[in-house]
């Protein structure tokens, strides 16, 4: 019976409104889940693939040239450039897998829209966008969590070792978002709540939608959602299309940053009790405690970087002035000033994925020295800042 070999894998099959849909597990780093994947689609049983993917990683995994194609001058400018960095982590992370374990992460997936796509059959991509995926997790989770991940994030760009045993199971068994964020997805219900739960059934309702039409569905997912994915599939009595928006929602309310005000009135109250009970020269000295503190380490972080001398001076230049530019931190005028100064080339971004695997790589790239930049010269500031503060409450106490 042609098509029994890939039955030897994790499977579920699910009847939903007149349509078979066969969900098949595979581990994301073995070539059998790539084999499984081509004998079940060349099976001839189905008639339509979805696989767990987005354009997003579609592109990434199939267009050599997506990198090439990105708009770094709107990443900056959009303040994306923390999401930037995360998907470079994300990008350096699998490939070291693929160096260390000879095969490509998602090669299956890669492989069954590959395999359909000959074969003509409709291909649907059923996985939320990983930026939304990543929006909604930090949306959730509190300060604390969100600066553990961050670390996570900035660590793994600069540590070049091995992939752990433990996180190479986890990928045969689970599922690679999981796994790029190691433990703390466990550790934390809310994040393993949107990496996992959410995305069950986001897959779920965007399979009911792409089955109409069809009579039998091949769903090409990683093995950790096949429990999560046939339940909601066959259980979920909600609309699909009212699900699918539902968890493709981001929160847009403007939210009242009490943070950066109080600091903002922190800083300027504390200046302007200088000058009306200290004096002229009193509140002077505390305007160049704040500018020095604030342009100095933020040229340090910029410096560091290896920014451009001009960058460098953008950085000293704009930091004093951020009480007055919420959401417009230096790093951004810095970062933009690198860019212009040195453009990076072609060879730069298809040499993306292998030089964030090392710190040579980092400095070396002209994409990735305008991460740093915008990075590392908004830690001087905010170190800047945070050490002016305490300078100036020292001198208004004595």
């Amino acid at each position: 019976m042609p098509g029994v070999a890939w039955r030897e894998e994790p499977h579920v099959e699910v009847e939903r409104d007149g349509v078979r849909y066969t969900l098949l597990g595979t581990a994301h780093v073995s070539p059998a889940s790539v084999a499984a994947v081509r004998a079940a689609i060349d099976s001839g049983l189905f008639d339509a693939v979805a696989v767990e993917l987005d354009a997003q990683r579609l592109q990434a995994l199939t267009d050599p040239d997506a990198l090439a194609k990105l708009d770094l001058v709107r990443v900056i400018r959009d303040n994306k450039v923390a999401m930037f960095a995360a998907n470079l982590g994300l990008a350096a992370y699998q490939r070291r897998l693929a160096e260390q374990l000879g095969i490509e992460p998602g090669a299956e997936l890669k492989a069954a829209v590959r395999e359909a796509e000959a074969r003509t059959l409709p291909v649907h991509l059923v996985d939320r966008d990983i930026g939304l995926t990543l929006k909604r997790a930090m949306q959730r989770l509190g300060w604390f969590d969100r600066l553990k991940i961050g670390t996570g994030i900035v660590t793994s760009l600069f540590v070049d070792e091995d992939v752990s045993e433990e996180q190479i199971e986890g990928l045969k068994e689970g599922d690679m978002l999981e796994s790029s964020f190691g433990g703390f997805a466990k550790d934390a219900p809310t994040l393993y709540s949107v990496l996992i739960d959410e995305r069950d059934q986001y897959m779920a309702a965007r399979l009911r939608e792409s089955g109409t039409g069809a009579t039998h569905v091949l769903a090409v997912v990683g093995a950790g959602h096949l429990k999560g994915l046939s339940r909601a599939l066959a259980g979920e009595t909600r609309p699909a299309a009212e699900i699918v928006k539902w968890l493709a929602q981001i929160d847009t309310r403007r939210r009242i940053p009490w943070i950066t005000l109080g600091l903002t009135a922190l800083i300027l109250g504390g200046i302007g009790w200088g000058f009306t009970h200290g004096g002229a020269q009193f509140g002077a000295q505390l305007v160049l405690l704040w500018a020095a503190w604030t342009a100095g380490l933020a040229a340090a972080g910029c410096l560091i970087a290896a920014g451009h001398p001009l960058s460098v001076l953008m950085a000293a230049v704009v930091a004093p002035f951020k009480p007055f530019r919420p959401g417009m931190p230096a790093g951004m005028f810095s970062a933009l000033s690198e860019l212009r100064l040195r453009k990076p080339t072609y060879g730069d971004f298809m040499a993306l994925r292998d030089d964030a695997q090392t710190l040579r790589g980092w400095y070396h790239n002209r994409v990735c020295r305008v991460v740093l930049v915008f990075m590392l010269t908004n830690f001087g500031m905010m170190a800047g800042e945070w050490i002016a503060i305490a300078s100036g409450a020292r001198k208004l106490l004595h």
